[in-house]
């Protein structure tokens, strides 16, 4: 496919597509020559089943076995959850012969599950994925790939050990947007980045995590006490259990629900492996329904020079009572140009200057002395000839996901291929501590009233 040389060129992948390319060739996908597009399809074996079961059957459970059973050859063979109505729906949608349990050890003792689904809260995340790897089990966690700092590289090192596919559910880093994207800005369309800037607004009740709570839930249909598992002690709360997002015993608040995505994406377009600083703030303006985590949280994160970007700025921001309706949005901001990124669409703008910086209107220069101004054009017209005056501004370049795109799926194309083959993921452990830390980092800025200085490289943080 081809850019047309009209006022606004338009890249669209017409067909459908699957995951892009594993990690290791995704770095290398280019273009013969600046115009065209290549958007390779990962090949799908329907021969190859692969059986997957999924722990946590919450919003993001049901909708994780949904995409994954859009693969072919992908069987579920059986589903956890710690609340009964779950399961009973689940043995609806999915077939009454379906194994149900409330106990995820139970499937990881199953010979018959190849791969899991982890999709419950972020604090049970770091235990689950560690068992379920040393049971041999290829896993897909969904972000964050951990609710604390310091759970990371427990996760990472029985990744390696293992020698199973481990893929966190951070689905953007799969998008054909964000691999035309990441392209463009290897091959230097805008320049040197300086700042990034994205938020992830939201102004509903459901976005800002006040879930449905069915009526039949009591201490006899939830679980809680294997809900609460190493958090602090507490007696039943309904709340807690269908909202645990509102509150940091279980969950990782806005950051780690919203600006895990963002960064993530940033990560993959620009090649940075994390910030050096954070710092963040916000409030808890709006939802005054007993949550302890903040409903807007604004943060800046500065990343160092490095062999494969330029040292830029991030500046993040999330609004649970955004009266415009919400959405998110982000800019990366270049030397030469500005991507403006949305989910699976993005325009990238140049702004290129001419060599001559020009002189009057909102200029010193009217400030001079007529017969200085004579001066001043008559040393101008010497020194900047009509040619170093002018620039050409190249067309906008304008990427949108064909209709019916849908990032998820190819994410889970990447993570079967890699149960199927071996072929490196999109996003390993290394990738989503890297992506998740500084996310996390934002919460101990926020609650502890200071700057977070991360190692990158590292991924830990380090003395000031």
């Amino acid at each position: 496919m081809t850019f047309k040389n009209d006022r606004r060129r338009f890249l669209k992948q017409l067909g459908g597509t699957t995951a892009l390319m594993a990690a290791g060739s995704m770095g290398t996908m280019g273009c013969a020559a600046r115009r065209e597009v290549l958007i390779p399809t990962a090949g799908v074996t329907s021969e190859e089943k692969v059986r997957v079961a999924c722990i946590g059957m919450g919003i993001m459970g049901f909708g994780d076995v949904d995409t994954a059973l859009k693969v072919p050859g992908v069987e579920l063979v059986a589903v956890c959850d710690l609340y009964d109505g779950h399961l009973a729906q689940a043995k609806a949608v999915y077939g009454a012969d379906l194994f149900t349990t409330r106990d995820y050890k139970q499937i990881l003792d199953r010979k018959d599950v190849d791969a899991v689904i982890i999709a419950v809260p972020d604090h049970w995340h770091d235990h689950i994925a560690i068992d379920a790897l040393q049971a041999g089990k290829h896993v897909y966690c969904e972000k964050p790939m951990v609710q604390h700092l310091d759970e990371g590289h427990a996760v990472i090192e029985a990744a390696k050990a293992s020698g199973k596919a481990f893929q966190v559910g951070s689905q953007r880093v799969s998008s054909i947007a964000f691999a035309k994207a990441q392209e463009l800005f290897r091959q230097g369309e805008i320049g040197d980045i300086n700042i990034i800037e994205g938020f992830y607004d939201r102004h509903d009740a459901i976005g800002a995590w006040q879930y449905s709570i069915p009526p039949d839930a009591s201490p006899a249909t939830v679980d809680w006490e294997r809900f609460v598992g190493d958090a602090p002690p507490r007696a039943y709360d309904v709340k807690r259990f269908f909202r645990w997002r509102n509150y940091r015993d279980y969950g990782t608040g806005v950051s780690g629900d919203l600006f895990v995505h963002l960064i993530s994406g940033y990560h993959f377009i620009t090649g940075a492996k994390g910030p050096a600083r954070i710092f963040a703030t916000g409030d808890l303006s709006y939802w005054k329904d007993g949550r302890d985590v903040p409903d807007v949280m604004t943060a800046i994160l500065e990343y160092p020079k490095t062999d494969q970007h330029a040292a830029f700025q991030v500046q993040l921001r999330v609004n649970f009572a955004d009266g415009s309706g919400g959405g998110q949005r982000t800019r990366i901001v270049g030397t030469e140009g500005v991507i403006n990124l949305g989910w699976n669409d993005f325009v990238l703008k140049k702004h290129l200057l001419p060599q001559a910086p020009g002189y009057g209107g909102w200029d010193m220069y009217e400030t001079f002395p007529d017969d200085v101004k004579k001066a001043f054009v008559a040393q101008y017209d010497k020194k900047y000839p009509p040619e170093t005056r002018k620039v050409t501004q190249p067309e906008d370049i304008e990427f949108a996901a064909p209709e019916g795109y849908d990032d998820r799926y190819d994410h889970f194309v990447n993570f079967f291929e890699s149960v199927r083959t071996g072929k490196p993921v999109v996003e390993d452990a290394v990738f989503g501590l890297r992506a998740a830390g500084p996310a996390l980092a934002c919460n101990e800025s926020y609650f502890n009233n200071k700057v977070v200085h991360w190692d990158a490289e590292n991924m830990k943080v380090r003395e000031a």
